[in-house]
């Protein structure tokens, strides 16, 4: 998403730049959006992102509640010692170093990591059984960046509670030596099976797949990332190279569900809600690959009030969600176990603000 897609979308502005390969029908509330991060750091007026529809349009109050009154039912039927009815997937995507809220234009109120923190830790207190997660670009796009390395964001990151995260191409805007002068201050755990890393330190700290065990439910986890090519300069991805993702997401399903023996499978993705010329989005991939439960996407700054299911030719399916960029919206995924093998999903994004 950087300078190619703007070129792109100086050509041909009345066309949505990651959409020139894939165009399905948006499911309602898509809403893909163009880079919002120009040279400046400072969001386009375009890139707000549409609030809920009610009832979904909730404030940090709100989102409490919601969460309370989804929680507190499964709870109940958990009193018996058995695994947990429900597991919460709470995520974000794309914040690029906004730690702050936004103080004027249309995001005036929003965002902001304290009131994100804020919400977690309400949610966990209602329901314990939930993990954060992040779809990568953490970096770049405020003074945050400039002048800390990104280490005030893992910072406040993992003090908010994050568990998993993978990494996204501006994750490495400092180059690999960058990321590492980071990651001591990241007290959670990246997630990424298609770069071949061949830094030591680097490999070492991003793990091809996690598994969390929550309330007795075995949830694994991996993560995708973007090709670098026309993203990344060759410099600064030196020692880690891209793979096909199909491929990989293919293996890592098969280990997850077979070979692990996990009750769900959670993608953390930033290769797009839509793919780049030959490159797979999350579309495709949920298309081409059986057996994930959920898509926690990133990179193409999409927000979605409703998921995006797609449906396999067994009957199963997979929920992707996205939820815009800057860290204006925290997004709920409750995973509801029954007696069948693949859970039930339920998805809604919150508005972040005071």
């Amino acid at each position: 998403m950087d300078e190619r897609h703007r070129r792109e979308a100086a050509h041909k502005p009345d066309r949505d730049p990651h959409a020139r390969r894939h165009r399905p029908a948006f499911p309602r509330g898509a809403r893909p959006r163009r880079d919002p991060l120009p040279h400046d750091g400072r969001p386009h007026s375009n890139s707000s992102p549409r609030a809920p529809r009610s009832p979904m349009n909730l404030s940090r109050r709100g989102a409490i509640a919601a969460g309370a009154a989804l929680a507190f039912a499964p709870l109940a039927g958990h009193a018996s010692g058995g695994p947990t009815p429900m597991v919460t997937l709470l995520h974000t995507n794309d914040t690029h170093s906004r730690l702050d809220p936004f103080e004027n234009g249309k995001l005036a109120g929003q965002g902001g990591i304290a009131r994100r923190a804020s919400m977690i830790r309400q949610i966990r207190r209602e329901q314990p059984h939930t993990l954060v997660l992040d779809a990568g670009d953490i970096f770049q796009g405020t003074p945050y960046y400039n002048v800390f390395g990104g280490r005030a964001e893992f910072e406040t990151m993992t003090a908010a509670g994050y568990d998993l995260a993978t990494l996204g191409n501006h994750d490495f805007d400092r180059g690999v030596d960058g990321l590492l002068e980071a990651l001591p201050a990241a007290g959670f755990t990246f997630v990424n099976s298609n770069f071949d890393i061949d830094v030591p330190v680097l490999r070492d700290a991003v793990k091809p797949y996690a598994i969390r065990e929550v309330g007795g439910r075995r949830i694994g986890f991996f993560g995708l990332g973007v090709k670098f090519e026309h993203l990344v300069a060759a410099a600064f991805h030196k020692g880690v190279r891209y793979r096909e993702p199909i491929a990989v997401a293919r293996q890592m399903v098969e280990r997850l569900r077979r070979g692990l023996a996990c009750d769900a499978v959670i993608l953390i993705s930033h290769l797009g809600y839509f793919g780049f010329e030959s490159e797979p989005g999350d579309i495709d991939l949920a298309t081409a690959v059986p057996g994930i439960d959920v898509i926690v996407g990133g990179h193409t700054h999409t927000f979605l009030d409703v998921a995006h299911v797609v449906t396999q030719k067994d009957g199963t399916q997979t929920s992707i969600v996205q939820v815009g960029s800057s860290g204006t919206h925290l997004g709920r995924v409750d995973l509801h176990f029954g007696p069948h093998s693949r859970p039930a999903v339920a998805y809604q994004p919150f508005l972040v603000t005071a």
